[in-house]
């Protein structure tokens, strides 16, 4: 019975391809100067070209080497432009940002991102201008980072003591990851979250689901085959699941009725005043919640693994970050953000971090609007369009020795990630800049000089740093794909140990 339900199923994707080819050929499409790209395949496009390893950012950087900074490329029946310079960059979100401030959300993100109805993936428009503009003065501003500023220095606090009681390697990928997100939870609801392990595990299995190249994104305009796909039911599953615990936290955050000004409370506030333009009832508080849940702990916790990682490969560049906190912080036992002003060559660790593993390798993808010129090509409205920062940040054309781990580099620089740089942009730039760069550097910065100030950091036995794998997993962010084992070795202990 279930082999002929399979035959079934095969044979009616198998009419579906083929009335499509045939639709293909015999449609006539409107001429465009298209920038150049590999032969694509009747019906796949170019699948083929890009489903050669696990990363499709380096698969594409592969192919824009030899098919040039601006490349076509057809996924499915979706047509897409590939970016991969910085002067291409600029056109794309400075010259033409408007034209470029959507989203391109397929059937899985969809799904996972409330209909595309959150503030990084909903479409350019007044409702997405007002809540961009809540995250940036409400959420977001310099004093509201500031005023976590002591929940940050409890949870690293609490990290140096977990750590500082092992007494054997430790995964600290894993103890990474879970400070990122007690120090993002609090941030946003003043606790801990009893919920967080299941919301974790939601959110997980959600974005492995999006790493891949589902059907039903790769054919949107086909009802059957977004029905026969069960990629977007699994993530939708996942969501619904963050959305029943994000529902409760909101229920719960009003019942204490607290004056906490934790994110949650700060939208809740805004709700009773009813002073926003648009509507800020509880499936949009939900939504930017899901944002920052998913986008800021996740890209804090992947980037400040990474530095770890390249520090316990590099032991020079380790050496070198240790004799600045240690000379910086002498005869402290414990660090505040208030002694972290004077640490240059950390930031430049945190620079080179994001740019050799840039947490979003293709940063968001974006839309086109409405046809324009780039580079003197035409891109056509509804052109997918991915920013290949990654292979922009390992061009040897802008970087030297760009696959080395080399934190002087940004020394006497002004190179910076705030979106004017089009070479360096971790966070993107222009409409869609992200607009949580300041907290989720600030949730970075004090835990890397903690971690190097208290401990020495050894490999387990047998492992030299080179052996240190620096894999990617896929997605949406390029977290590494295995965990990083260290022994922590207390060199100045934390207070209360």
């Amino acid at each position: 019975m279930e082999g002929t339900v399979l035959l079934v199923l095969s044979m009616s994707v198998l009419l579906l391809l083929l009335s499509k080819l045939i639709k293909s050929l015999l449609v006539a499409k409107p001429k465009h100067n298209m920038p150049p790209g590999p032969w694509t395949v009747p019906v796949i496009g170019n699948l083929h070209n890009i489903i050669t390893g696990p990363n499709i950012h380096r698969a594409m950087r592969r192919l824009s080497r030899k098919h040039g900074p601006l490349m076509s490329l057809r996924l499915g029946e979706v047509a897409a432009v590939v970016v991969s310079s910085p002067e291409a960059v600029q056109e794309v979100m400075k010259a033409h940002d408007i034209a470029f401030s959507d989203r391109h959300v397929n059937a899985t993100l969809a799904a996972l991102t409330f209909d595309g109805n959150d503030v990084a993936f909903a479409p350019y428009g007044e409702r997405w201008r007002q809540l961009r503009k809540i995250c940036v003065l409400e959420l977001f501003s310099a004093a509201r980072v500031l005023s976590f500023r002591r929940i940050r220095e409890e949870e690293v606090g609490r990290l140096m003591e977990n750590l500082a009681t092992s007494s054997a390697a430790v995964d600290l990928s894993k103890m990474i990851s879970r400070f990122i997100n007690d120090t993002f939870v609090r941030e946003s609801v003043g606790s801990r979250c009893e919920y967080q392990d299941e919301y974790l595990d939601a959110l997980d299995t959600a974005l492995r689901q999006t790493s891949g190249l589902a059907i039903a994104d790769l054919f949107p305009s086909s009802r059957l085959i977004q029905v026969l796909d069960t990629a977007p039911r699994k993530v939708l599953a996942c969501r619904k699941r963050i959305q029943r615990i994000l529902e409760q936290i909101i229920q719960e955050t009003k019942d204490a009725g607290t004056e906490s000004e934790g994110f949650v409370s700060v939208l809740l506030r805004l709700q009773k005043e009813r002073s926003t333009p648009i509507p800020l009832d509880d499936e949009t508080i939900m939504a930017v919640m899901f944002d920052m849940f998913a986008a800021g702990s996740e890209t804090s916790s992947t980037t400040l693994i990474w530095c770890m990682t390249e520090l316990v490969r590099n032991p020079d560049v380790m050496a070198r970050a240790q004799a600045e906190v240690r000379e910086a912080f002498k005869g402290k036992n414990t660090v505040t953000e208030q002694d972290l002003k004077g640490l240059r060559y950390l930031r430049l660790v945190i620079k080179e971090a994001l740019r050799l593993h840039t947490p979003a390798p293709l940063l968001v993808p974006r839309k086109c609007r409405e046809t324009c010129q780039v580079m003197d090509y035409d891109v056509p409205k509804g052109t997918a369009v991915f920013v290949n920062m990654w292979a922009i940040c390992r061009d040897p054309k802008y970087w030297d020795d760009p696959e080395e781990f080399k934190p002087q580099r940004f020394d006497n620089s002004d190179l910076d990630y705030k979106g004017t740089n089009y070479e360096f942009l971790p966070f993107g730039a222009g409409r869609r800049i992200c607009p949580g760069i300041n907290l989720g550097v600030g949730n970075i910065e004090l835990a890397l000089a903690s971690l190097l100030y208290h401990f020495d950091w050894k490999l387990p036995d047998g492992i030299e740093p080179k052996d240190v794998d620096i894999f990617e997993a896929a997605g949406l962010v390029a977290s590494k794909k295995t965990s990083l084992m260290v022994h922590p070795v207390t060199r100045i202990p934390p207070a209360n140990v």
